[in-house]
């Protein structure tokens, strides 16, 4: 029984280890990916998060998934960039997307996300951002532009992707599945049926991105991602 005991501390110890790591990635002169670990079916799983650095102050787009990287994350981005967090907007309502919310507003940083994730977020009892718009938005911080747009249903109802023009990179959070993955992963609020037709009004609307940054596990350069998600969706329609 002793044996057991120490087996499973041990156990239980490297999997705080596995989900308390933050680890920070360069994307591009301006924009960082960075990613967390939340525990999903009794496994540590991998969560991409982005950040834009601008003149003003830095944008995170999404939450860390781990709770307890909520202020390490502020903190890393301090000692980096020598620059404060000045905003925060979630792709969907998810708690690997919203989970910070609470804490980061109590630090004075301001949170967005659209409509329909603020009325899901009530609607499930999770913290909502302060702030919500209604169409797709044109954001401008400092010297630099993004823009939200909303495909349609896919991984979840209010999934949106964020485009950040200069850099030519689009962040599709878990709305956009990795070459990495071998299916769609969570279906509990997806709409499989809608979403294809969701992932072409993306593709047609942004043809040429220099990176696809997925929700989950790596990424890939151009629309690689892109095209494997709605190979997915296709296959899981034909089951």
């Amino acid at each position: 029984m002793r044996i057991l005991f120490v087996l499973l501390l041990l156990s239980l110890s490297g999997s705080a280890q596995v989900s308390s790591r933050l680890e920070i990635n360069k994307l591009t002169d301006d924009l960082y990916v960075y990613k967390t670990y939340g525990f999903f079916s009794g496994n540590a799983f991998p969560s991409n998060s982005m950040y834009l650095v601008t003149d003003e102050g830095v944008v995170l787009f999404d939450t860390p998934w781990d709770k307890g990287q909520f202020g390490p994350l502020l903190d890393s981005i301090k000692k980096r960039h020598n620059k404060e967090v000045v905003m925060c907007i979630a792709t969907h309502f998810h708690d690997d997307r919203t989970a910070g919310f609470e804490y980061y507003e109590g630090k004075g940083i301001k949170t967005y996300s659209s409509k329909l994730t603020y009325d899901l977020c009530k609607k499930k009892n999770i913290t909502p951002a302060q702030h919500f718009f209604v169409n797709d938005t044109t954001f401008t911080i400092g010297e630099k532009t993004f823009e939200t747009f909303y495909p349609g249903k896919g991984h979840s109802p209010d999934n949106i992707v964020i485009w950040i023009k200069d850099e030519k990179v689009l962040y599709c959070g878990c709305f956009v599945k990795s070459t990495e993955n071998s299916d769609l992963g969570n279906l509990s609020d997806a709409n499989v049926n809608a979403w294809d037709d969701s992932i072409k009004k993306v593709m047609n609307k942004y043809p040429k991105p220099l990176y696809v940054i997925p929700g989950h596990f790596g990424w890939s350069k151009g629309n690689r991602d892109l095209k494997h998600t709605l190979k997915l969706v296709k296959e899981y329609k034909k089951e």
